[in-house]
């Protein structure tokens, strides 16, 4: 009945397993568990190992990193029951009633059940970024999702018949982090795949560091402007709204020149402990106009171009 689907990376998914087998044990469905891991590191991947000695769990290990969008579309075409459920490995059930939930909502059209995050904020102060996004843009009722369906579709947990996941698949071209749920979602919608969201979230526990979380979000941004200069995305997406104002205004040259301008004061609030959401829509914008100037003049060196980065490996 329903494959269970966990891509790892860098990451102890030792409870959130046991608890899912445990979850789908007491349900009385026939299941099973998959675990790949996205190339770790050692220490993640010898914690992870003994998962494997649960029935019904298979865990494996890649040779090399295969990225977000890979390791899911390989885990689909591994499944052996027809309904998928796909989840983040940094994740924790929020109900022990998680997998009895979606059982009951099983169908021809995808279900999404939402992210939560912990109500205190972590220990970690370089981790309160990541969470103050969370809470503040990411943690969103099952009503109000509901009113936008694909504009809050994200991949972190939801389930969807194999059939229609391997009719679509992530988008395997997309490199590094980010926007691979966005192109998704903007697929199903063209091809007018219903998504229904209910109130059956996640939590989300692995918070990385601010300084990863701006990086990863450079990744994304990038990812944008691909699918920007493809043509492929719909107004639905914040930044590209502002992208799009911004150059019908001609107002590109001079909000990428405040930005450059100001970037290092935009971090460095951003790393402080009372992180500005705008001007972190601010570091995405000028991020993103930067890129584009960038690739409108990739022969110009003028001390106004920023550096762009290599990605750093996929994470699964």
């Amino acid at each position: 009945m329903l494959a269970i689907l966990i891509p790892i990376y860098n990451f102890d998914i030792r409870a959130l397993v046991r608890n899912l087998h445990q979850q789908a044990t007491d349900c009385s469905i026939p299941f099973e568990i998959l675990c790949y891991d996205d190339d770790s590191l050692p220490g993640f991947k010898n914690k992870n190992r003994s998962i494997g000695d649960l029935e019904h769990v298979t865990y494996l290990e890649l040779n090399e990193n295969a990225g977000r969008s890979k390791i899911r579309n390989m885990l689909a075409e591994a499944a052996q029951y027809e309904q998928l459920l796909f989840m983040d490995c940094d994740s924790k059930t929020a109900s022990s009633h998680y997998i009895r939930t979606y059982i009951e909502h099983l169908g021809e059209h995808l279900v999404y059940g939402g992210r939560v995050y912990e109500a205190n904020p972590p220990e970690d102060p370089s981790e309160y970024l990541r969470w103050y996004y969370g809470t503040q843009r990411e943690m969103i009722d099952c009503k109000t999702r509901q009113m936008n369906p694909y504009k809050h579709f994200m991949t972190n947990n939801f389930v969807i018949p194999r059939k229609v996941y391997l009719n679509i698949k992530l988008d395997e071209s997309l490199i590094g982090y980010g926007h691979e749920d966005t192109l998704f979602g903007l697929e199903l919608k063209r091809q007018n795949i219903r998504i229904r969201h209910i109130d059956n979230p996640l939590y989300h526990i692995g918070l990385e560091g601010a300084g990863e979380f701006l990086e990863k979000t450079k990744e994304g941004v990038s990812n944008l402007l691909r699918l920007i200069q493809q043509g492929q995305l719909s107004k639905d997406i914040k930044i590209y709204r502002y992208y799009k104002r911004i150059k019908k205004l001609g107002m590109r040259g001079a909000i990428l020149k405040s930005f450059l301008k100001n970037e290092h004061k935009v971090i460095a609030n951003l790393m402080s402990d009372q992180p500005n959401l705008k001007r972190f829509d601010f570091y995405k914008l000028g991020y993103l106009l930067a890129l584009d100037d960038k690739t409108d003049k990739p022969k110009e060196k003028g001390r106004n171009r920023i550096r762009i980065g290599k990605s750093k490996p996929n994470r699964g």
